[in-house]
């Protein structure tokens, strides 16, 4: 499994495409659909965790019920686990538990890059 993060607007999703062939088929996007891991690359991993969150679910539990539905997926979760933190309740446990899914993912992961301005930054 790959693991890209990154900020909004970074140039992910793009990266995704050029450097591991994925086409537009191929992609569940989170933020808009049901989670689909069958796709080969799953988008706004950060949204599927805002359902979770939502709907009482830790989502590393969701994942690692999962587990080998995207041992061999290209995961892109945008980072909103950094910077200030949210007032908000709802919105201050979506972010640490987007930030617990991405500690589990990166220790799961064969390579986890950060997207910044369009420039990879290989963390694994």
């Amino acid at each position: 499994m790959i693991l890209i993060i990154g900020g909004a607007y970074q140039g992910k999703l793009d990266f995704a495409k050029a450097n591991f062939g994925i086409r537009e088929d191929q992609i569940c996007d989170c933020g808009r659909d049901p989670a689909d891991f069958s796709k080969k690359c799953l988008w706004h991993v950060e949204q599927l965790c805002l359902e979770c969150v939502q709907k009482g679910i830790e989502p590393r539990d969701y994942f690692l019920a999962r587990r080998s539905q995207w041992q061999n997926s290209v995961l892109i979760c945008r980072d909103i686990f950094c910077g200030v933190v949210p007032v908000d309740d709802t919105c201050r446990e979506w972010r640490q538990a987007t930030a617990r899914l991405c500690q589990y993912l990166s220790a799961e992961a064969d390579q986890v890059s950060r997207i910044f301005c369009g420039l990879e930054q290989r963390l694994k």
